[in-house]
């Protein structure tokens, strides 16, 4: 897999969104024009409606980097569908590790991670980025695309994954409400505030409907009132229906939230608890 492949979510630039959405579609073209074939299927464990199985789930998971970094070690642990969980734990601890183990821009060294029925372990490259469909990302830097406005950059976001203009209408218009952008459609990132680019950044997370929205310290260029604003949505965007997993140094907000935290130390979870008591 190329290195657009592995990074195919994280727009640094149109260009290479756009390169790693014409893959995606070359992939769903190839598949939908070829006989199915048993060795084709996804290696999933998907599990039917009403089973148990959690949406993430991390059984003895160990990562090892070439530098013989030790990243992750026995980290087990289980989210399931619909919570809303803070990551926390100190610089150099493997949350980062963590996350992107879940979106697979790493590869485990030993153990199994399960992620919305797919078993990362065996998972195929051409499956990998209908695994990041499922996800929608918010970074601590907005990587926003300056060329582009507000709604431009939430509807690349669909354009790359081939979605009609009607469908894009209709979730950009929609997530935009939500974030309470909808003013500032037309507006450049540069005439935004941090607070705004930001929840510009949420609706890019939130417009492709995604299973799971992935948080990597949203809050850590914004201003403590806005910090609370941009917790608040994301709390109600998992109250709609979506796992959202905030990675976060910031405790009172933590504490003030109530919601499960996971605490990773030495590359493994060492406390698991519900509202922040553990901080």
């Amino acid at each position: 897999m190329s290195t657009i492949e592995e990074q195919n979510f994280t727009v640094n630039s149109a260009e290479q969104a756009a390169a790693d959405g014409a893959g995606e579609k070359a992939v769903d073209r190839t598949a939908d024009s070829t006989a199915p074939r048993t060795d084709d299927k996804p290696p999933r464990t998907a599990t039917p409606a009403g089973s148990s199985r959690p949406l993430i789930e991390f059984n003895g998971v160990y990562k090892t980097y070439k530098n013989g970094v030790h990243a992750v070690r026995d980290m087990n642990l289980k989210i399931n569908r619909g919570e809303f969980v803070f990551v926390v734990g100190p610089s150099g601890a493997g949350k980062s590790t963590f996350t992107k183990l879940i979106m697979r821009e790493e590869k485990l060294s030993a153990g199994e991670i399960f992620i919305n029925g797919y078993r990362l372990s065996t998972i195929r490259n051409h499956q990998i980025p209908l695994l990041r469909r499922t996800m929608g990302l918010v970074f601590q830097d907005f990587r926003l695309i300056p060329t582009m406005n507000v709604f431009e950059n939430v509807a690349f976001a669909m354009h790359v994954v081939g979605a009609s203009n009607a469908e894009i209408r209709r979730r950009v218009s929609y997530a935009l409400n939500m974030v309470g952008l909808a003013k500032k459609a037309k507006s450049k990132p540069n005439e935004l505030s941090g607070g705004e680019q930001q929840r510009v950044g949420l609706a890019r997370a939130l417009v492709n409907n995604p299973s799971i929205i992935i948080a990597d310290e949203p809050t850590g260029n914004v201003d403590p009132n806005m910090s609370y604003e941009i917790v608040e949505l994301l709390n109600e965007i998992n109250r709609r229906g979506t796992t959202v997993i905030m990675v976060t140094h910031e405790h009172q907000l933590v504490r003030d939230f109530h919601k499960r935290v996971i605490m990773i130390d030495n590359g493994t979870v060492v406390a698991d608890s519900m509202g922040g008591d553990i901080l």
